[in-house]
């Protein structure tokens, strides 16, 4: 990228925000146009063969309709109940949620979570995030009581240690009145940036908790959740991917490796069923 380029993202990224913040409040929420059979269906009940539903957990800027187009229909035809949920809404913000306090957005998840489990009748469900979907149920596990209801979390390209936004977001200080900016208008962005507050606490003691198994697909150019490798987990139940080490010809960054991504799809769907895993290749892309 060109150096005028990398020095322009920081005053993009500070009018994104400002510009999220005084969005005026003009769509209806995306749950309630979520599709109605298998994804958001609350009469699907769970099949033998898969006995877990499937909650999936979108990233900054996302919502529970637009980031699951591909891998909601994708689970759904192999015979998943597919829920989906909205979280971190800012007041007055409508399509583009996960900006509030993620702390506030785990508690979300922990009631959508119950009335998934309510109304399908199964004691734990799976959960797939991408980017912050898959670092925020991790707070949820943790300090909510997440993990004695969920049996695995996948994660694509999520931010588990934070992002520097490839080393932008050290600038902040350069620019007064920035950081402030972002954590009053946007403090889900806030808690996203390497050494927030939250993610100190986060992460202290460990990356994971007993009894719940975590898998971690990341991207090497993944332009967001920098550097990539801070996505990867420790842990005794973690299994970390790199899609390029799968297919190497796979050039999907931050946004594709969770909107459209068939070979991470094939790699989500064995680690919800690893008892019957196939490899995947890039040959994965078509199956």
């Amino acid at each position: 990228m060109l150096p005028w380029k990398r020095a322009l993202r920081p005053f993009a990224a500070l009018l994104l925000t400002a510009a999220v913040a005084t969005v005026p409040a003009a769509t209806a929420h995306a749950a309630d146009t979520a599709p109605s059979t298998g994804w958001n269906d609350y009469s699907c009940k769970p099949s033998a063969d898969h006995p877990r539903p499937v909650v999936l957990v979108h990233g900054t800027l996302g919502n529970s309709i637009d980031n699951w187009l591909s891998l909601a229909p994708y689970l759904e035809h192999r015979g998943y109940c597919v829920f989906s949920l909205d979280y971190g809404q800012l007041p007055g913000v409508p399509v583009f949620y996960g900006l509030g306090p993620i702390d506030k957005s785990a508690g979300q998840l922990a009631t959508f979570v119950d009335r998934v489990r309510t109304a399908t009748g199964a004691a734990k469900v799976d959960l797939v995030g991408h980017s912050q979907g898959g670092m925020m149920p991790r707070y949820y596990l943790k300090f909510l009581g997440g993990a004695a209801k969920v049996n695995a979390l996948v994660g694509l390209a999520p931010d588990n240690h934070g992002t520097d936004l490839d080393g932008l977001t050290n600038l902040l200080p350069y620019f007064p009145g920035a950081e402030d900016l972002i954590k009053a208008t946007t403090p889900g962005l806030a808690d996203q940036i390497t050494g927030s507050d939250f993610l100190t606490r986060l992460n202290a003691g460990g990356d994971t908790v007993p009894g719940v198994r975590y898998t971690v697909i990341a991207t090497k150019y993944d332009e967001v959740a920098t550097p990539w490798k801070s996505q990867y987990l420790s842990g005794s139940d973690v299994h970390n991917v790199l899609l390029q080490d799968l297919c190497p010809l796979d050039l999907s960054e931050h946004v594709a490796i969770g909107l459209f991504d068939r070979i991470a799809f094939h790699e989500v769907a064995n680690a919800l069923d690893p008892a019957h895993a196939s490899a995947t290749t890039c040959a994965s892309a078509f199956s």
